[in-house]
């Protein structure tokens, strides 16, 4: 007797679109767009496990369009098989998670409940014991990759808000697999939640890091709200000044500039995500300046001093409560 498939097995993904009518005819431009961005995330997912992928459709049928995404290792033995069932796995989970759930979190619980799997557990009582838990290893190092993922994110917001606004399609459906045989129920998404998978905004939260040194080349010498240029990191950027104090002291000519002439500061990077959902940096602040150079001799700023003082009380009052 043919054994039933297992979540161990699977190596497919189904895509179920469901019609408001019984139709199975799709606008091609919105069919395309979505699963453009569906690959994106299989993609985003596949090359963090280093697997190639093939895709295979299955004959329209009436009420609905559905898609079959098969995914191949580069492997064919069995820990490729294991390692490609995980994979499909992650997919389908990180494709139903709405965006009010972290990302960090469903890697976490999809990982943790694949390896509970009763087959992969029998294994490991077997001889490939040791085979797979260094695929639990490998995995939880891969997976790491995925928190947060911004493509990951983007993609998916990109996909719902796309079908979204193409009425015809009022669920989504999707299904694990191997090959045409069901290994899992389908989980349907409907309409009416559409939104909670799409982004408010492309804006990421800004980032503030300290003690960054950069070379100014262009200071603005005049009040105003101008941007300056400097180097930083090897690469130009222009940037908003925001240390009143450090803005006073050249403008006052109590500062001067050389050639290299450079300052450490508390760095503000504003960000958002690009049409592919990679982070972009589309601003840079210097929020104070903690010192300045001249002659290669670093002075600090009063502001400089007042933070690192700062810093120093709050690192002494986490050491007294043990929590450094």
């Amino acid at each position: 007797m043919n054994q039933l498939p297992t979540i161990i097995t699977a190596n497919s993904i189904e895509l179920h679109y469901l019609f408001t009518d019984d139709t199975h005819t799709m606008d091609a431009v919105i069919q395309n767009k979505c699963e453009y961005d569906f690959l994106a995330i299989i993609k985003a997912v596949a090359t963090t496990f280093e697997v190639e992928i093939t895709i295979e459709t299955e004959p329209l049928e009436n009420g609905g369009l559905k898609r079959l995404f098969k995914v191949i290792t580069k492997g064919e033995n069995k820990n490729a098989a294991i390692t490609t069932a995980a994979i499909v796995y992650l997919i389908t989970n990180i494709f139903l998670a709405p965006i009010a759930t972290s990302l960090t979190e469903v890697v976490k619980q999809s990982i943790a409940h694949f390896f509970e799997d009763k087959e992969l557990k029998q294994l490991e009582k077997e001889k490939l014991k040791e085979e797979i838990k260094n695929i639990k290893e490998d995995t939880k190092i891969k997976t790491q990759k995925l928190n947060e993922n911004t493509i990951v994110i983007k993609k998916r917001s990109d996909f719902y808000e796309a079908i979204e606004k193409y009425q015809k399609v009022e669920k989504i459906g999707v299904q694990i697999k191997y090959g045409d045989q069901n290994i899992s129920d389908e989980k349907i998404v409907s309409r009416v939640q559409f939104k909670e998978y799409i982004l408010a905004t492309n804006k990421l939260e800004p980032i503030k890091i300290d003690n960054q040194e950069i070379e100014i080349i262009s200071p603005v010498l005049k009040k105003g709200n101008y941007k300056w240029r400097g180097i930083y990191k090897g690469e130009p950027i222009s940037f908003n000044m925001k240390s009143i104090e450090y803005k006073a002291l050249v403008q006052t000519g109590k500062v001067e500039f050389k050639n290299g002439s450079s300052i450490k500061c508390l760095l503000e990077l504003k960000r958002e995500l690009d049409v592919e959902g990679r982070e972009i940096v589309t601003d840079y602040n210097i929020i104070l300046v903690n010192e300045y150079f001249v002659n290669d001799k670093p002075f600090e700023t009063s502001e400089g001093k007042q933070h690192r003082q700062k810093q120093e009380a709050d690192r002494s009052q986490l050491k007294m409560f043990g929590q450094d």
